[in-house]
């Protein structure tokens, strides 16, 4: 576990910004319910002229009216988007900085198999992913009682499975990519999260294209198909798990045979 604990030391500083930036801004979300609850006549009539943007985001499926209905709108982009961003990035760089940093020499000079290695950064993206998604699950929980809000446990939990099962599914892809990389471009995990999310914004928008759900793991992280369902959708759930597997064994299949300069 010596490389488990070093790359959490390495990474703690990047995860406590994100996990404090998404946090604030999903506590601030779910502070401005009360507000927007007063008056949601006039907000549900300016949503219902926005035409193909409402449908994007899933607004004319869900009751704003409601905490989960706003709280699956308004706090699930922010969590979903900047979730799938800390995942990304930390994944598509976790391989290839060792040649980037140069420092492969030191490490593979070490009684430490590839194998090991590979298994010790993945359990490390993991484990930075648990402790993000706890933090900020407690933290949306602790904003609803603070505004005096019943929490709606089930919708909550279904809601922050959805999301951290997709971040899963983005760290299995990029940490697939990281392993094929040599100098790194974090841009590369920004575009692949930003592209995933916008084929879901583009599956929302046509019946013709909903296929697309099934290609992007914001397809079944979808706020306003959870809640409107009732349940995940388990077909594109194991679809999306599967994605993350093959993204894994490409990793393992490549760095245990690549040429580390």
């Amino acid at each position: 576990m010596t490389l488990v604990r070093h790359e959490l030391r390495q990474g703690w500083k990047l995860l406590a910004v994100w996990t404090a930036v998404i946090g604030f801004f999903v506590m601030v979300c779910v502070f401005l319910f009360p507000e927007m609850k007063a008056e949601m006549e006039g907000v549900s009539k300016m949503f219902s002229a926005m035409g193909a943007f409402t449908a994007a985001f899933g607004m004319d499926r869900l009751n704003f009216g409601t905490l989960i209905g706003f709280y699956a709108v308004e706090c699930g982009n922010i969590l979903g988007i900047g979730g799938a961003f800390f995942a990304a990035l930390m994944a598509v760089n976790v391989l290839m900085k060792e040649e980037k940093d140069r420092t492969a020499e030191f490490l593979l000079a070490h009684p430490v198999s590839r194998v090991r290695l590979v298994t010790e950064k993945l359990a490390a993206l993991l484990i930075q992913l648990i402790i993000m998604n706890g933090i900020i699950f407690a933290v949306s929980a602790s904003s609803m009682m603070i505004i005096g809000e019943n929490i709606p446990w089930k919708e909550m939990a279904m809601l922050h499975l959805a999301y951290f099962l997709a971040q899963v599914e983005l760290t299995g892809i990029c940490f697939g990519i990281s392993a094929f990389l040599r100098r790194g471009s974090l841009g590369i995990g920004i575009g692949i999260a930003a592209v995933l999310y916008f084929l879901n914004l583009i599956a929302n928008l046509s019946d013709q294209a909903e296929f697309l759900k099934y290609i992007t793991p914001f397809g079944f992280a979808d706020g306003a198909d959870i809640i409107a369902d009732g349940s995940l959708n388990g077909k594109m759930v194991l679809l999306g798990m599967a994605v993350a597997l093959a993204g894994i064994g490409a990793a393992y299949g490549k760095y245990t045979r690549k040429d580390i300069q």
